[in-house]
């Protein structure tokens, strides 16, 4: 008999099956130990709910680098573009204003930069979400937490809800009003690539984060860096993405 958990928190987990007992050991991800009600030791492959968050999110590194793992997450999971939060926050570092990289974070002039450097062109629009969910592509946005402002790149959008990479916390959903409530209508935008890009928006397995846990626990948020950027913006009007 196989067996699949996606497992929160570091607590065992015991439940009943006809003819069987099973007690999952306290663990996060990996193979666990499935004691049977005979006595019988079998092994199960688990996947943490924090692990399955960042499936397909890149996770930020410092308390200022939310922009640069935003970038390295369109770039990876949207544009079939792999590379790494380090690499991304390097080359945006060194050609950056240090200090107020420091004290603020980047900027999405940092991002435009560094993917032109790239071979890419990119552009900051002011809009709203019914837009971005018919274009029907991956953006980069800003958002505020909390009173922090914040990168995210938004994955998906239905009737109820918005899909967002979080480099703090992983993939997770919000209802579409709790999203616009905290976000400035600010998207940036990458233009090459753009049948790719609408492929991977919306993806079904990107919305599976949204299976609970076998213990009903919501993953615990992590801290935000503080951030204070100054985005450019476009009229809506004056273009599409």
């Amino acid at each position: 008999m196989s067996f699949s958990f996606i497992v929160a928190h570091k607590w065992a987990v015991i439940f009943f099956l006809p003819s069987l007992m099973v007690m999952v050991f306290p663990v996060l991800a990996g193979t666990v130990r499935v004691i049977d009600a005979g006595g019988g030791l079998m092994a199960a492959q688990v996947t943490s709910l924090k692990e399955l968050r960042f499936k397909a999110t890149v996770k930020q590194e410092h308390d200022f680098s939310c922009g640069s793992a935003a970038l390295a997450t369109l770039l990876t999971y949207h544009y079939d573009d792999p590379v790494t939060e380090d690499k991304v926050f390097k080359a945006m570092f060194e050609r950056g204003n240090k200090e107020k990289i420091e004290r603020e974070g980047f900027s999405l002039l940092d991002m435009k930069r560094y993917l032109e450097a790239n071979g890419y062109h990119s552009d900051g629009y002011v809009t709203n979400l019914s837009k971005v969910a018919k274009v029907g592509k991956p953006v980069i946005v800003l958002i505020n937490n909390g009173g922090y402002l914040h990168f995210v790149v938004i994955k998906g959008i239905d009737d109820e809800k918005v899909l967002i990479g979080d480099p703090a916390t992983g993939a997770r959903t919000l209802p579409r009003k709790d999203f616009e409530a905290i976000w400035n209508k600010l998207v940036f935008v990458i233009h090459e690539n753009t049948q790719l890009a609408r492929n991977a928006f919306n993806k079904e397995t990107d919305w599976k984060i949204r299976e609970k846990s076998p213990l009903g626990a919501a993953l615990s948020r992590e801290s935000l860096g503080a951030f204070s950027l100054m985005a450019p913006s476009l009229d809506g009007s004056s273009g599409g993405f």
